[in-house]
């Protein structure tokens, strides 16, 4: 192995040790601003080895192809230490802003959706309930006022016309009872009577 790929290979485990470093702290900050279960905490740190064992094997192939060696492991360590020592507080800071930031636009993103369309939407409901009410009670009056208005109008109409329904009435009479109709007739005619003088 060439002396320019062990240089390469060394800093590209500095540049590995530093990511590490980052995306540990950014994992530990976000664990503890979300409040994950403790149970889950043991996957997580599986999943951050497992992926951080993964990226530096990967790095390492590309950059001497996967020959392990001592300065590989110095290199490692060189850039976690210059991380934290350096960028530990910086990157914490950052991504606990990023976190309070992501807060803040769903907030917003939910309180704009409340305001357009939630509370429009209950209002409109409301408006509707009202007009639907006022138009019923209209609907109601207006029916009363013109079943009264023409009552009048039918009782002359009935007074007018009795001398012609009451001989009919006669005749109707002695056809049902021929026709064994009578009772089944006059049961007809009082409730015709009776929901007559209800509604009227």
């Amino acid at each position: 192995m060439s002396l320019n790929t062990q240089w390469w290979t060394m800093a590209m485990m500095l540049l590995s040790g530093l990511a590490m470093g980052a995306v540990f702290d950014g994992y530990r900050v976000i664990s503890h601003e979300l409040r994950f279960s403790r149970w889950l905490m043991p996957v997580l740190d599986l999943l951050y080895w497992g992926a951080a064992t993964l990226t530096v094997f990967r790095v390492l192939y590309a950059s001497n192809n996967g020959e392990v060696r001592a300065y590989v492991f110095l290199g490692l360590l060189i850039g976690i230490g210059f991380y934290f020592l350096l960028f530990s507080r910086a990157v914490m800071a950052v991504v606990r802003w990023s976190i309070e930031a992501v807060r803040r636009l769903i907030a917003f993103l939910l309180r704009c959706i409340d305001v357009l369309i939630v509370k429009p939407l209950i209002l409109l409901y409301r408006l509707i309930r009202i007009i639907a009410g006022f138009l019923i009670v209209v609907t109601i009056f207006l029916s009363k006022l013109v079943l009264q208005l023409v009552r009048p109008l039918w009782l002359l109409a009935r007074w007018l016309l009795s001398p012609l329904v009451r001989p009919l009435g006669v005749w109707l009479s002695r056809a049902a009872a021929r026709l064994r109709l009578k009772e089944t007739g006059m049961r007809i005619g009082r409730f015709l009577k009776r929901l007559w003088n209800k509604l009227f």
